[in-house]
């Protein structure tokens, strides 16, 4: 595909994290003591929560506070409209888990490379950034993850660029039939300020004043915190909490998440596997009660019921 902007790449960028890192994010997702592997620095089967990946663009190698707005304006696409990122949202996002990570980088290095798939203007709505980007163990050249995502930035379109192809939708099963799984997340006034010390210090998650200004009336939940946490349920009820039961995770965000909603997520198992024996299964989670925000949700679980506690 050609277009303004696509096969760019943004510079090379160093990451790093911690086992502190790894319990920091399986805390602030909704893991608990019953899930010690993930919340227990000496259990035996200590492992990162497969999805942490996500973090890594906003983390890099720092364990400090970084300037949000500065980050994301350091590098311009070249061809395209230099975007407000004080104005972004998250469109879509689809994980690929490669390889399990090592509960720490110390001793290794690590880098996150990211290319441009392509740039959308999809009218008064605004823009649309869709990327790739490959955690790689720049030693080995082996990829950890792969994540292709999108940023819809808030009012920023119509520059003249394409408006994209269609996307591919995984929506519930047609008919509609009762879920399979079904479970919920209550979120409180603390869960943004939590998942945010892990590395995403987006102003519109901690004070009232951007989300105002994009007319959410004061802050809202990180949407990647609902991408998480839905994962980290998900995983829980058909996966038995194994970080090797999961191999694919995507999910589009569609309306924002207020602190105290409760999520209710709704999951279909469809009975179609891989080779490998993971089994396609779809989701949505709603605001109990309201908006649909998370859609197109779709995972590759192993879900066999047999398997032993971790």
């Amino acid at each position: 595909m050609s277009g303004p902007g696509v096969g760019f790449e943004y510079p090379r960028t160093p990451v790093s994290w911690l086992k502190r890192d790894a319990l920091l994010f399986a805390s602030s997702i909704g893991c608990d003591s019953s899930e010690l592997h993930y919340t227990y620095e000496l259990h035996p089967k200590f492992a990162v929560f497969p999805t942490y990946p996500v973090i890594l663009p906003f983390k890099n190698t720092t364990s400090e506070v970084i300037d949000f707005y500065a980050a994301q304006k350091a590098v311009k696409i070249p061809n395209v409209p230099e975007f407000d990122s004080r104005r972004v949202l998250d469109g879509q996002r689809l994980l690929r888990f490669l390889k399990p990570l090592p509960v720490t980088s110390e001793g290794r290095k690590f880098e996150m490379r990211t290319k441009v798939v392509g740039v959308y203007d999809k009218g008064r709505p605004g823009s649309v950034v869709e990327t790739q980007t490959d955690l790689i163990d720049t030693e080995t050249g082996e990829i950890y993850s792969q994540a292709i995502g999108s940023g819809f930035f808030v009012g920023q379109g119509g520059w003249g660029g394409p408006k994209g192809p269609a996307t591919v939708n995984y929506p519930p099963p047609t008919p509609r039939r009762a879920p399979d799984v079904t479970f919920v997340d209550q979120t409180s006034d603390k869960t943004a300020l939590l998942y945010r010390l892990n590395g995403d210090y987006n102003p519109l998650h901690a004070t009232p004043e951007p989300g105002i200004k994009m007319g959410f009336g004061g802050p809202i939940i990180h949407g990647l915190y609902s991408f998480n946490s839905t994962a980290h349920l998900l995983l829980k009820s058909l996966g038995n909490s194994d970080p090797a039961s999961i191999r694919e995770y995507q999910a589009r965000f569609v309306s924002p998440v207020r602190p105290g909603d409760k999520l209710v997520t709704s999951v279909w198992r469809t009975g179609q596997f891989d080779a490998d024996g993971y089994e396609e299964v779809r989701f949505e989670t709603a605001i109990e009660g309201g908006k649909v925000c998370l859609n197109n949700g779709r995972a590759l679980i192993k879900t066999s019921d047999d398997k032993s506690k971790l």
